[in-house]
């Protein structure tokens, strides 16, 4: 019928405003969910799936990853400038600020230090291990070690699974120790739950997360099952 078509590109993108207006009034203007695909949906369904084997498992973990990481990548500041190309014609393009570095909560987080490298081939890496007391579930701070000029860095902070961010939060708390400025940490993160997102902004309203999911069941057996120690 005339009259009648159906603009698909203009439902689609106002889903998508709706859903990052639905985000943001829950959760403030720094939580940030990729947007969700098919494929997307998918990478979730095999990691979450007990039939799923080993190889399997960390084969479409690190797909997952690797779109985490390219996505948090645009969240760091961009500067532009102009280039020529081999036919001397110029272009007009971005290229990073200089000044940025990765850390990992260990032990799961590790996981996502190759596809960090995969993006950024020379980034630096510094590492929090985090533990938990088995009666309390206290996090105490075991170990950490960053780049030496870390306060004056942008760090990408990296953890896959959060069920109630108690971790990150002292994660975040030794950066802060170390003159990391909150507002310059943007943590990386495949699944969390809805409470630990409050908890951590509540905590810190200036940092951004970014992940892929926020779902009431996160798959706490990640670490085990990408490491082979399940």
């Amino acid at each position: 019928m005339m009259g009648s078509t159906v603009d698909l590109n203009k439902i689609v993108k106002s889903q998508d405003l709706n859903s990052e207006l639905e985000l943001k009034s829950e959760f403030g203007p720094n939580m940030k969910v990729i947007l969700e695909n098919d494929q997307i949906k998918e990478l979730q369904t095999i990691i979450r799936d007990k039939n799923t084997t080993r190889s399997d498992f960390k084969f479409y973990a690190d797909r997952l990853i690797r779109l985490v990481i390219e996505e948090s990548l645009n969240q760091l500041p961009f500067t532009k400038c102009t280039i020529t190309t081999p036919t001397g014609k110029e272009y007009k393009g971005l290229k990073y600020q200089k000044g940025n570095c990765g850390v990992s909560i260990v032990r799961s987080g590790e996981a996502m230090e190759q596809g960090l490298r995969d993006c950024c081939r020379s980034i630096r890496i510094g590492k929090i291990l985090v533990e938990k007391d088995a009666d309390t579930h206290e996090a105490r701070v075991v170990y950490a070690r960053f780049p030496e000029d870390i306060a004056s860095r942008r760090v990408l902070l990296m953890y896959p699974i959060m069920s109630t961010g108690n971790t990150v939060i002292k994660a975040v708390a030794v950066l802060k120790e170390h003159n990391v400025p909150e507002e310059n940490i943007i943590l990386s993160n495949l699944f969390c739950t809805p409470p630990a997102v409050h908890s951590i902004i509540s905590e810190f309203p200036k940092l951004k997360i970014l992940t892929s999911e926020i779902h009431a069941v996160a798959p706490n057996h990640f670490g085990q099952r990408y490491f082979g120690t399940d």
